[in-house]
């Protein structure tokens, strides 16, 4: 090989592995529904790939209601319960998602899930995915309250690979996500899907997971590594 691989592979997964925000969508409307208002189309995008806390507080404020502790804790315990519900049915994977995990898993890299996603649902997820794809795995309410964008989700899931954060790649789809990676040191890749992401340092930027190569990682890595050693204004691509 021409390009040096990172020593292991980061992976989201609502939006990423599973078009699972579509069904976030479902969940977050009939939400704003029951509290008598209507999501807005900014704020439902500003929401993907948050945490609970975040999401609730977005939701709130666009509604203009207040966020009492017992409001988050009512609402969040409805929409984690209908979220259980929809992630029973039809899980659909993203393009290239189901190719994409196998090719890194035969590069033979330590792997980890690390989702913004609860771990009882998380789980509900993983029956879809497969739990043999990840060596560890990182849910939302694993990190002490440091969720998605704070970069501790992808620390931790380093730290149980025994790896440098800035040894490793992310695949995200999110600008929440991404910046949850970005901040943590590690090289990643963009598929953007619900909304768009805006390109930075140590990114690199696909259209879809089809196709994604082993080369692919290099050149995510091999940006992160630019950035460090201070080349960050050409730090980020588009393949």
């Amino acid at each position: 090989m021409d390009f040096e691989l990172p020593d292991a592979v980061l992976w989201d997964m609502d939006g990423t592995l599973v078009d699972t925000e579509k069904l976030w969508e479902i969940a977050l409307a009939e939400l704003a529904g029951r509290l008598g208002g209507t999501l807005s189309a900014e704020t439902r995008a500003a929401i993907v790939g948050s945490n609970s806390r975040r999401t609730m507080r977005l939701l709130f404020d666009d509604l203009g209601l207040e966020l009492t502790d017992d409001a988050y804790a009512e609402a969040n315990a409805w929409l984690e319960a209908r979220m259980h519900e929809l992630f029973a049915g039809d899980v659909p994977w993203r393009p290239g998602a189901e190719e994409a995990l196998r090719m890194v898993r035969e590069t033979g890299l330590p792997t980890a899930l690390v989702t913004s996603t609860v771990r009882p649902l998380a789980e509900r997820a993983l029956d879809h995915i497969g739990r043999h794809w990840f060596d560890t795995t990182v849910a939302g309410d694993e990190v002490d309250g440091l969720n998605k964008p704070h970069p501790r989700p992808y620390l931790r899931a380093a730290e149980l690979l025994g790896v440098a954060p800035s040894r490793c790649v992310a695949i995200e789809d999110s600008p929440v996500g991404s910046a949850a990676a970005q901040a943590a040191g590690c090289g990643v890749i963009v598929v953007p899907n619900d909304v768009p992401v805006e390109p930075g340092p140590s990114m690199l930027m696909l259209e879809t997971l089809v196709g994604l190569r082993p080369r692919h990682l290099g050149d995510a890595f091999a940006l992160v590594r630019r950035t460090r050693e201070g080349d960050g204004d050409r730090a980020c691509r588009t393949a």
